[in-house]
């Protein structure tokens, strides 16, 4: 795992904008001090004689200069990786004087301009690391945030909560469950294939609207060997009936970080969100409630009994979920715990149906 604190995840360029607002700034064009010319001069003349920790200030600064944001944890990520390791503290301290040759320079130099032009740093390395997994990045799929291995973390408390029930009193436990998952809008596959590392013997079955997600997800089940185990559809739910999405049975869990992004608010993203990646995963329609309000319809028809959905949402949102509950009663949907964030903001519903 790259290890950044959350309260710096939360800025990490401008990702986490669902848990603070980021402005939307204009383009800088790139500007390079005397120094920082005189600077790169050097290095082209100095080929083979430049450290690690040269070329981390020198693109620091430059960062610095063309208002990108965390500058230094930028160009530490991408010189980290260049060296083969995932932060700049793994390195001992002889491979970081050590001098880089041109090649590294160089590609160092390419990975860089990209951040310059705004790239989020997952896309410019490729990868990126969510629980304990790295997955495969590529725009425009949805980057995993960090608040949402919370929302894993939830599921996975739940399954093994009725383990224990389900095994309470019995003098020879049973076996472990198999639970079935559907996880609606599954990106990268980040959320899909944690639970499939930290619930053993589960199945998920992930969708997504956009091919380009249904393929990363596929790509990142097959390079972590859990391909066997998830079931990967190209469907859009709001078209979908609900036996499309059931090629196990109704599930015990459902679970989304669906668009929950309020229209008004899209304005504000941060320019490595507006232009990078699908805004149709962010765009939650007028109240942020459109895919929302789909999957508490379709609930009912995939859920067993005491089957969970679990939501990331925006903190507007538990109360308005909650009304629109009360208006159904006969979909048997009730909202039983909300949860809050790493900011302290409500972000996770758990809403149960219940026995008829």
């Amino acid at each position: 795992m790259r290890y950044l604190t959350r309260p710096l995840l939360v800025r990490f360029l401008g990702l986490s904008s669902r848990c603070v607002s980021v402005g939307l700034s204009q383009t800088k064009t790139l500007m390079l001090s005397p120094k920082q010319l005189s600077l790169r001069q050097s290095f082209s003349t100095r080929a083979g004689l430049v450290t690690a920790v040269d070329v981390v200030k020198y693109w620091q600064k430059v960062f610095e200069t063309n208002g990108i944001p965390e500058a230094q944890e930028s160009s530490e990520y991408i010189v980290s990786f260049v060296l083969g390791a995932k932060t700049l503290q793994s390195l001992n301290s002889k491979i970081l004087c050590a001098p880089l040759t041109a090649v590294q320079q160089e590609r160092i130099r390419q990975l860089s301009t990209k951040r310059l032009q705004r790239m989020p740093v997952q896309y410019v390395l490729g990868e990126w690391d969510f629980q304990d997994l790295t997955l495969k990045m590529r725009p425009p799929v949805f980057i995993p945030r960090p608040e949402t291995e919370d929302l894993v973390s939830l599921v996975v408390e739940e399954g093994s909560q009725k383990c224990e029930e389900k095994n309470s009193g019995l003098l020879y436990p049973a076996a472990a469950p198999h639970p079935v998952i559907l996880e609606i809008g599954c990106g990268s596959g980040a959320i899909a294939l944690s639970l499939l590392c930290k619930l053993p013997q589960s199945r998920v079955i992930a969708v997504d609207k956009e091919k380009a997600a249904v393929d990363l997800t596929r790509e990142n089940a097959q390079r972590l060997q859990l391909q066997d185990r998830i079931h990967i559809l190209h469907h859009d739910v709001s078209s979908s009936s609900a036996k499309q999405l059931l090629p196990w049975g109704p599930v015990d869990f459902i679970v989304s970080n669906p668009p929950y992004v309020f229209y008004e608010d899209m304005a504000f993203l941060a320019p490595e969100i507006f232009r990078y990646e699908d805004l149709n995963a962010l765009d939650g329609g007028d109240d942020g409630m459109k895919v929302i309000r789909t999957i508490l319809a379709l609930a009912p028809s995939l859920l067993k009994d005491s089957g969970s959905v679990f939501l990331e949402v925006d903190p507007r949102h538990p109360e308005m979920v909650e009304n629109w509950l009360q208006t159904h009663p006969n979909w048997l949907l009730t909202l039983c715990a909300i949860h809050k964030d790493f900011c302290g903001k409500p972000r996770f519903l758990h809403i149960q149906k219940q026995s008829r």
